[in-house]
């Protein structure tokens, strides 16, 4: 079959699926199936697969579906859509086939995490109501009668969210709606940063939830607390466990624990250290952590512009003897398994892969899964547990004639040695044609987070440049989690320190390398990537151009004006405000402040509608080298785009994106 470079576009062919739940009896996986339909839209829809790869589709049309879960005898799928009006609501769907129909009657607004009752009688979910100013029918109205759109109003400091938009003083409770009338009640509300986790116990007469304890989040210590809530909504916390973060909890199947992933150190709001798997029980603590020897992270998100983002997961084998979990660790992503008495843990899968389990099937010996290698994106598989060693089983194609058809570039890993003895773990995409005779541009990208990390699975960008013609060079520096706590604590409270260092020792192996022309090498990355992208134009002139997206170029502002603030005197000492002692640390490591010295060239690409790392901070560079005739360019997205654009915005929005930044690397590095 002939193949042709990767190219901007082929985003427009990419099938992303995700959230695999495997069927009660294991015959089949239920997942969800997003590609580009007509008039540039997304759409998202259910489908299934069996153990012979035969596929189906159970919902159509542009409204959607999502977040399908399997009623506990298999007999119907619960999910969410948009096909009756503005907001979505809980429907089912009979597993022998037919129509769907409408369960919840809810007023406009917006549902998150839904769940059976184990008897099947009843669907626990997650509800926020929309403000009365905000609805559709409201902005109707105001357009009939020609009125202005009204302020927005509050006295809360989370009334925004990338991506989710400003929904003011509104917020999330915990709802249970019966499942064959659709009748439905909130038995849990409070939480002021709208972070719930929650599980059934076996019995279904009562839900564990998590909840942040603090009045402010923003400015108080992390405490998360797990109450048991039954279904009249009368509720009791777990006494005896200690303070910071909590979540993904799950009742163990003999309902005499609890288990839950946390950080418990509440001055961590970063992440920061390790994510651990504790144990208490439902009577309350002490709690016991199974995971206190290894270094491992159980909420490690390996990054991909073409796939969901995996979150953090965990399961009860059963007969609550075991746990299952995800870790992230060197680029892969496994499942493990865990001893509930001794805690002892084993890795079931092994392989240069990014993997993202689903719920296990009702006798706990099958999974379904998502599996994505940097040559393939991901597609659903099968996990057979009764192996000791169990292999996914692909499942599906979805990409199978797109990816065939593309002249794919796979990744040489490298170990880079930097200061202090640490070494870099890297990769290097080598162009179609490559020849180690001759010199070619080369491109450094760099990745958001901080703490999250590059691996082993598809990135379409990094495809689309080396198709291009570039060396693609892409690393974890210091900071970046999957390396243990060591590697992540390094940066913490100095951003531009030891993440620089490993930086630029990547950036001299680039230049020591004869295939790499030495004189035309590019760097670029969005979020953190964009800020230390940033810090290097501002600390060596050893690149031709940069590319800044979404960036962070002063985390004095960005303190202030991020709808993630800051935790003043936590991960950074001070605070951006109080003289100049105050903003000290905040200011030694915002980029901006060495921009005097910069000389690169740069194009910076940012989105109006970024509540995470606001427009400002791209601003701020783009002023600051105009007013020094670096030649720079900008381009800003519209308000109805986010900090996520270039993963999940609208599909001609990323296809133009990788346009600007092919046409500025050829601008700049030839090619």
């Amino acid at each position: 079959m002939p193949t042709h470079p990767a190219q901007p576009e082929d985003l427009l062919s990419l099938v992303v699926l995700g959230d695999p739940q495997i069927s009660p009896d294991g015959k089949l996986i239920l997942f969800t199936h997003k590609s580009v339909g007509e008039k540039n839209k997304t759409v998202t829809n259910l489908w299934t697969v069996d153990m012979r790869c035969r596929t189906k589709q159970w919902t159509q049309g542009e409204t959607g579906a999502s977040n399908g879960r399997w009623s506990p005898d298999g007999s119907r799928i619960a999910f969410l859509s948009k096909r009756e009006g503005p907001s979505a609501q809980i429907h089912l769907l009979p597993a022998s086939g037919g129509e769907a129909r409408q369960l919840t009657k809810l007023p406009e607004g917006s549902i998150g995490a839904l769940a059976w009752s184990p008897d099947g009688k009843n669907i626990a979910f997650t509800f926020r109501e929309a403000h009365s100013d905000w609805t559709e029918e409201a902005k109707k109205k105001r357009e009939e009668e020609g009125l202005s759109e009204p302020p927005r109003i509050t006295e809360k400091a989370r009334y925004r969210f990338d991506g989710d938009g400003y929904f003011m003083e509104q917020r999330f409770a915990v709802f249970v709606a019966d499942a064959e009338s659709g009748e439905h009640r909130k038995v849990f509300e409070g939480c002021p940063n709208d972070a719930y986790s929650f599980d059934w116990s076996p019995d279904s007469n009562l839900l564990a939830i998590t909840r942040s304890m603090a009045e402010s989040p923003w400015r108080e210590p992390v405490n998360d607390q797990i109450f048991l809530v039954d279904l009249q909504g009368k509720s009791k916390m777990v006494p005896g466990l200690p303070k910071g973060e909590k979540h993904t909890v799950r009742w163990s199947p003999d309902g005499g624990y609890l288990a839950y992933l946390a950080n418990e150190d509440p001055d961590d709001h970063r992440g920061v250290q390790n994510t651990r798997l504790y144990v208490t029980p439902v009577s309350g603590g002490p709690n016991r952590c199974l995971t206190a020897e290894g270094d491992y992270c159980f909420d490690t998100m390996t990054l991909s512009d073409a796939g969901e983002a995996p979150t953090a997961f965990l399961e009860w084998a059963p007969d609550s003897k075991a746990l299952f979990g995800r870790i992230g660790s060197f680029g892969e992503e496994q499942l493990v398994r865990i001893d509930a008495a001794s805690g002892q843990m084993g890795f079931l899968t092994e392989g240069q892969h990014r993997l993202i389990p689903g719920p296990a099937s009702k006798n706990g010996k099958a999974m379904g899964c998502l599996l994505s290698t940097p040559g393939r994106p991901a597609e659903v598989g099968f996990l057979n547990l009764e192996s000791p060693a169990p292999e996914v089983q692909v499942l599906t194609g979805f990409n199978d004639a797109l990816i065939d058809g593309l002249e794919i570039c796979d990744p040489e890993e490298m170990w880079i040695p930097s200061t202090d003895g640490w070494r870099v773990h890297a990769w290097v995409l080598k162009p179609p044609g490559f020849s180690p005779k001759k010199k070619h541009p080369a491109v450094l990208e760099i990745h958001g987070g901080p703490h999250a990390q590059y691996g082993w699975c598809f990135f379409h960008e990094f495809q689309v440049l080396a198709s291009a013609g570039y060396v693609v060079v892409y690393a974890n520096p210091r900071g970046s989690k999957g390396y243990g706590e060591a590697s992540t604590k390094a940066i913490e409270g100095h951003w531009g320190g030891k993440d620089w260092e490993d930086v630029s020792a990547v950036k001299d192996w680039m230049k020591a390398q004869p295939w790499i022309d030495s004189k035309r090498m590019g760097v670029m990355g969005g979020s953190y990537g964009g800020y230390l992208t940033n810090w290097v134009v501002g600390h060596t002139n050893d690149f031709k151009a940069a590319i800044t997206d979404r960036c962070v170029s002063n985390l004095v502002a960005k303190a202030l004006n991020s709808d993630y603030p800051y935790h003043h005197g936590t991960y950074w000492k001070g605070a951006p405000y109080g003289g100049l002692s105050r903003i000290a640390d905040l200011w030694r490591d915002s980029p901006i402040a060495y921009f005097e010295r910069v000389k690169t060239p740069m194009l910076i690409i940012h989105s109006e509608g970024d509540l995470r790392c606001n427009i400002e901070q791209a601003e701020e560079v783009f002023t600051a080298l105009q007013q020094r005739g670096i030649p720079c360019r900008f381009v800003r997205y519209t308000a109805s785009t986010s900090h996520g654009m270039s993963r999940a915005g609208p599909p001609d929005l990323r296809v133009h994106r990788l346009k600007e930044i092919l046409a500025w690397w050829k601008r700049w590095l030839g090619h």
